[in-house]
């Protein structure tokens, strides 16, 4: 049992379904439970909730939830649960749907709350809204005040249920940079159930890959989406995660320069403070190979790499894996044509160079520091 994480481990059958699923999650930042519909990501969020009880262990930063002697009942664990429906009181308003969770859980307690009312209204841009009934606020506003009544009900843990799921592509626009703000100003674990790589890719630090009613794989995101030996990497599409940080912004180009494991890496971004933490896109078919340093391209990212490992997808295509740096620290993959692995010759450990035409900022905070979580165990693929 370990103080700074969480422990979570449950089996039993429901049904024709069986579940034996095990993994960890640090006490701060996002932790996607991903996986198609039907393999067991809600049923295991219900078991941490003590909605659904079946054999099991969870522990919450060292303090026992559930074991062979110990079961707490849903109304003593401290948790915020976020649907997928936002299921508001119709008949408060937004005001008084969100004090429900806050008097509900500041009753009898005498020390400060951790997160307080008018943080929330401005954490989640409620304060226009406040006085409004829910039945005059759109899917995306509704979502957001089922969050911050979870957030006022002082949870140590926060599930949320595929939450953006319900809504259209605009609403999840409008509502995901509330979602980024969340991750980045509490200090608040959340465990996070979808089946939407995109939205895994701009949320979560870590990743916990659940085929079956078992996990498959855990690990930090970059680390899983960029495992040769996951299916990630051989989906089109695929891109890689990483932490970077920014240095300075050249104003006159729009350019935000930024700090990629001793490296520098150019995105057209506004504006940000300094030694601040990003996450950086890189899409695997936006990544070129060469074994000389390009000159005179219109490309401006060029990288350093080794090649870790290289494995044949699709039709005439490889998917090649490279580690950043003497260090390899962080890792990103190049989609190319099977000619072209011939043509130069590539293969396991060359040092290469990496071109990259196309680097985004996903728009929210950095990836959560790995020594967070004490055990980073992760279990291979199946």
């Amino acid at each position: 049992m370990t103080a700074g994480i969480i422990e979570a481990a449950f089996r039993g059958r429901l049904g024709g379904f069986t579940l034996d699923a095990a993994f960890q999650a640090p006490m701060r930042g996002v932790t996607a439970l991903f996986g198609p519909s039907g393999c067991g990501k809600t049923t295991l969020l219900r078991c941490m909730a003590g909605l659904q009880r079946l054999d099991g262990r969870l522990s919450v930063g060292g303090e026992v939830w559930q074991d062979e002697r110990t079961f707490l009942p849903p109304h003593r664990r401290p948790i915020g649960y976020v649907f997928q429906e936002a299921s508001l009181f119709a008949h408060r308003s937004v005001r008084g749907n969100l004090t429900y969770g806050f008097d509900r859980a500041m009753r009898g307690r005498r020390e400060a709350p951790a997160i307080g009312f008018e943080e929330v209204v401005d954490l989640l841009g409620l304060d226009r809204l406040i006085d409004r009934s829910p039945a005059h606020l759109s899917g995306g506003e509704r979502q957001r005040v089922s969050l911050g009544r979870a957030l006022l009900s002082q949870p140590r843990l926060l599930l949320m249920d595929e939450p953006l799921s319900a809504l259209d592509a605009m609403a999840r626009q409008e509502i995901l940079p509330y979602f980024e703000r969340l991750h980045a100003r509490l200090a608040l674990p959340i465990l996070l159930v979808s089946h939407d790589i995109a939205e895994v890719e701009r949320l979560a630090d870590r990743l916990v890959l659940v085929r079956a009613g078992r996990v498959e794989a855990e690990g930090w995101i970059n680390d899983l989406l960029t495992d040769p030996a996951l299916p990630f990497a051989r989906a089109r599409g695929t891109a890689a995660v990483l932490s970077a940080q920014v240095v300075g912004h050249e104003a006159g180009d729009g350019l935000l320069r930024l700090d990629l494991d001793g490296q520098t890496v150019l995105v057209a971004a506004g504006a940000q403070a300094p030694g601040a933490a990003v996450r950086l896109r890189i899409a695997a078919s936006d990544v070129s190979l060469a074994l000389d340093r390009p000159s005179r391209s219109t490309i401006l990212n060029i990288l350093r790499a080794r090649i870790l490992a290289i494995a044949e997808v699709g039709e005439g295509e490889a998917v090649v894996t490279l580690g950043l740096g003497a260090g390899e620290g962080q890792r990103l993959q190049a989609r190319i044509t099977r000619r072209s692995l011939a043509a130069l010759a590539l293969a396991t450990g060359m040092d290469v160079f990496a071109q990259v035409k196309g680097a985004s900022l996903a728009a929210s905070p950095g990836i959560v520091d790995a020594r967070l979580l004490d055990d980073d165990r992760r279990r291979p693929a199946t």
